[in-house]
């Protein structure tokens, strides 16, 4: 990466060096955490000590706390009927908005029959109303909405939904893989039933998630039987290493969380200050409440592969959208949920920034752009004659 700029930290992270130095440790320990003797007992400290980490940074009971191979295998353990909190029936059907992640859309274990979806303002907020009516017809339901959206940055409101699932006999699954670590995610304060996370965005290692869950829940499926690792809830042999770089890259995110949400901000306003001097841009969902580090752009015509291949010939790594689909040529789902049609759709490109971006880094970007644009619009309007 010498010499280039790294402008895609909503897809991954760097590893912190805290994250590394764990599992360098967890590495030189040979014992399995389920075994009694004390090389296991070494080996499943690590585990729980990372889980109480993870339990804390979102409010949660260390128990409550159950480690997966990454956030769409959590995603898919969380989305199964039959949950259910105290007396209430259990869920039978799927409520998702429309611009949740692909994991999450997939319906995980629910019917194809049994899922829905719920549309999105213009500003790329998930309306409430129609979730509201939505919610009235049919059985209880369990309704899936990210923190944070992963392409705009917006941040949904999730309080709102959750009383209006609650009165509704519903619950609340809420996704916030992309929103952990860059801002405060609270179980109790957005009254999430349960709340799923990734290692690779904060700074952890790929390959390692969690689902958490609130207190109280039942009815949890697992996804692999076999073994009575997690609590019976998640078979196979916990992945010791990933597990000890999740928890120390989840202390060092908390460590810094609102002094680099400010500085990011910062970064971001002026990188957004800049790409709009183009004729005809557009920041997407510039309007509502957003990640303080993500942008995501475009200018009528644009092609965002074109664009992505553009930047990286400057050195520049940047998106057309979330990494998992960032090899297809496709519109994003997640603008034409918000009411843009495919020629606006086809040339968004993400901007996100994390915490060893500089000033440095975003002058290099404006002025990549700066020439970028100057040949792509040269283009298109010779295209277009």
């Amino acid at each position: 990466m010498s010499g280039r700029v790294y402008l895609d930290w909503n897809a991954t992270t760097p590893l912190r060096h805290e994250a590394r130095e764990a599992m360098a440790a967890a590495l030189d320990l040979c014992g399995n955490p389920s075994s009694v003797h004390a090389e296991g007992r070494q080996a499943r400290k690590l585990v729980e000590d990372a889980r109480a980490i993870v339990a804390g940074s979102v409010g949660a009971l260390t128990r409550n706390v159950v480690f997966t191979s990454g956030g769409t295998e959590a995603n898919a353990l969380a989305l199964g009927s039959g949950l259910r909190r105290g007396s209430n029936p259990p869920v039978e059907r799927l409520l998702a908005s429309a611009i949740e992640h692909a994991s999450v859309l997939a319906g995980g274990r629910f019917s194809a029959d049994a899922v829905g979806t719920v549309g999105v303002t213009r500003s790329g907020l998930m309306d409430l109303d129609r979730l509201r009516a939505a919610l009235a017809v049919g059985p209880p339901a369990l309704v899936s909405v990210m923190l944070a959206n992963n392409e705009t940055g917006a941040v949904q409101p999730v309080a709102e939904a959750a009383e209006i699932v609650h009165a509704a006999g519903g619950l609340l699954h809420v996704d916030a893989i992309q929103a952990f670590g860059k801002t405060s995610v609270d179980m109790k304060r957005l009254s999430a039933d349960l709340v799923t996370l990734s290692a690779h965005k904060i700074g952890g290692p790929k390959g390692v998630g969690a689902l958490v869950l609130a207190d109280g829940l039942t009815g949890l499926q697992p996804l692999l039987r076999g073994g009575g690792q997690e609590l019976s809830r998640r078979a196979g042999t916990e992945n010791v290493t990933g597990i000890a770089g999740f928890g120390a890259a989840v202390k060092a995110a908390l460590e810094n969380l609102d002094h680099d949400g400010i500085r990011l901000g910062g970064l971001r306003n002026r990188l957004e200050s800049g790409l709009q001097k183009t004729p005809g841009a557009i920041v997407f969902s510039g309007g509502a409440p957003r990640l303080p580090n993500t942008t995501l752009f475009t200018v009528p015509g644009l092609r965002a592969e074109t664009a992505v291949i553009g930047f990286d010939l400057a050195g520049i790594a940047v998106s057309s959208g979330s990494a998992c689909s960032s090899g297809k040529v496709q519109p994003s789902h997640v603008l034409e949920a918000m009411g843009f049609g495919p020629e606006i759709a086809q040339g968004a490109v993400r901007l996100s920034l994390g915490w060893s971006t500089q000033d440095a880094d975003i002058d290099c970007c404006l002025e990549a752009w700066r020439k970028l644009s100057g040949t792509l619009l040269k283009d298109q309007r010779r295209n277009t004659a």
